[in-house]
């Protein structure tokens, strides 16, 4: 198998940077081997219960993105796409945002769902995650307002500086995007018919309609209500995942439900960052937003690092185990619905 060097600096550049972050800003000032130490100490009685709640979690995505290809005339077993969940999260461990794709293409192996469709629904479900992402970061905000007002703006003005140059700058990119994708979105407009003859970007817009289709399902589910449930159940798992863990080291201070909810907060900002993982921010926000609830920076960089460390094993052994399963699986060729126009059909009946 040959790699181009794109495909090595695609891999390194990351891997680079989540070094570079905890070598030297998050373990710059820690003793390995007191950190060591301490989990040579934790109660691994809630890191099992941590798992259990977390494999649900990742069970209920895999129940609610089911939901969202049944329109489409697909419906694989709950295994096969729980399958497809975890080794979608086990890939995106390899390189960030590789995971979307690649539990599409195992889904496409083993059930013959198209990949652009099943991207699609996998937008669509992004689309909801950063919706109920948003709605808890307001609540988060609203309750702990004095803690996390603070944070945010020490936190910003220290990296970045003064909080009207960071306004400034972001007017700024703002401006600039929006008058360069509209000049680029008007000449396009105007050239579509030579554009669509050319080959390669025919099957690009193909590939687009059919994203399109999968993120219009969401208006044909019979079953919203369970969609939405899911939707919660998907973040309460992820919540008291990460929550009990701040039971198992030694000597942790109290943290309260509203220090939980925080957790999760900032860890998942941490996880949105293009690194594997997440390694390095998600260290560095999580034992930031510890120390608002009176935590010295090395408590809280060794049960960030605890919580990341035993989430991120989880995630390698479950993610390895369903992507050896799936070599197995024989491939089922039939939906459960006979899909009559592909995208390109419909576009071009359309037009």
């Amino acid at each position: 198998m040959k790699f181009r060097l794109i495909d090595i600096i695609k891999y390194a550049i990351p891997l680079v940077v989540a070094f570079l972050l905890l070598r030297f800003y998050v373990f710059k000032e820690l003793s390995l081997a007191d950190m060591i130490a301490t989990f040579q100490q934790a109660n691994y009685s809630w890191v099992i219960f941590s798992g259990i709640v977390l494999l649900f979690a990742h069970w209920s995505r895999a129940y609610r993105w089911r939901l969202l290809l049944e329109p489409l005339g697909y419906k694989p077993s709950m295994f096969r796409m729980f399958l497809a969940v975890m080794i979608g999260y086990f890939a995106n461990l390899l390189l960030p945002r590789m995971g979307e794709v690649s539990r599409c293409g195992v889904l496409n192996k083993m059930n013959k769902v198209p990949i652009n469709a099943g991207i699609g629904t996998v937008v669509a479900e992004r689309l909801f995650d950063v919706v109920m992402l948003l709605l808890l970061l307001c609540l988060n905000f609203l309750l702990e307002f004095n803690r996390l007002s603070e944070f945010f703006i020490q936190f910003f003005t220290d990296k970045f500086g003064s909080f009207s140059q960071i306004s400034s700058t972001f007017y700024l990119i703002l401006i600039v995007g929006v008058l360069f994708i509209t000049g680029i979105g008007f000449w396009a407009y105007k050239n579509q018919e030579k554009l669509w003859k050319i080959a390669i970007l025919a099957k690009v817009r193909d590939f687009f309609l059919g994203m399109w289709e999968g993120l219009v399902s969401v208006r044909k589910m019979q079953n919203k209500w369970s969609f939405i449930a899911h939707s919660f159940l998907i973040w309460i798992g992820y919540y008291f995942a990460a929550y009990l863990l701040t039971f198992a080291l030694p000597d942790s201070k109290p943290l309260g439900w509203m220090g939980g909810l925080t957790i999760l907060m900032m860890g998942s900002l941490g996880m949105a960052a293009p690194v594997q993982g997440g390694t390095g921010p998600y260290h560095l926000l999580v034992s930031s937003a510890l120390m608002l609830y009176g935590w010295s920076q090395e408590e809280g960089i060794i049960l960030a690092t605890f919580i990341w460390a035993s989430q991120t094993l989880l995630t390698i052994v479950a993610g390895g185990i369903c992507f050896v399963i799936s070599l197995f699986i024989n491939r089922s060729d039939t939906p459960s619905v006979e899909i009559k126009d592909t995208p390109s059909q419909k576009y071009n009946s359309a037009t």
